[in-house]
């Protein structure tokens, strides 16, 4: 099997995709990561320097593969990645694939991000607790019919990493 984590940024795909595939004896890829590596340049680099266009078509050439021949393996895919290039309908048609949605409300996801922002190239302009509210909302508010899809969805508000990776467990087995 192989677990589709999707969801905004800051939701914890990664982190708690690292500690599910642990759990669980599975691979972890995270695919940003994937893409980094195949392209030698960071994904930030690969956004300025080739365009986004370039980017979500190696995204979903990479997505396609990984879901044809990864088994036993966590994924964690780009807040955006279910929402372009109809990814979103290859991970739910693929055989052998479950999607999990992290589902965080906005007040999370504010709170986590305004501390992270240093480190994330998309919000680095944003300043005040408003200008990022009003941002992540206006994504959310694209993103959630695609998020929306997942077979599975998961609360991460006020939970630990390991209270989510127990929920998906539960949900899954």
């Amino acid at each position: 099997m192989i677990i589709v984590l999707i969801g905004y940024m800051a939701s914890g795909k990664t982190s708690i995709g690292k500690k599910l595939a642990k759990k669980l004896n599975y691979n972890f890829i995270d695919l940003d990561d994937l893409i980094e590596d195949k392209e030698n340049m960071s994904v930030t680099d690969v956004f300025k320097e080739k365009g986004e266009i370039y980017f979500r078509k190696q995204e979903s050439y990479y997505l396609n593969r990984l879901l044809e021949s990864e088994n036993n393996t966590i994924l964690s895919v780009g807040g955006g990645t279910p929402c372009y290039s109809g990814n979103i309908d290859v991970i739910l048609s693929a055989e052998n694939v479950r999607s999990i949605y992290l589902k965080a409300s906005l007040t999370t996801l504010v709170n986590k991000l305004m501390t992270k922002k240093a480190t994330r190239p998309l919000i680095t302009h944003i300043e005040t607790t408003e200008e990022m509210t009003e941002f992540i909302g206006k994504h959310l508010f694209e993103r959630i019919q695609f998020y929306n899809q997942a077979e599975i969805q998961v609360s991460i508000d006020n939970k630990t990493k390991d209270d989510v990776v127990e929920d998906i467990i539960l949900e899954l087995f």
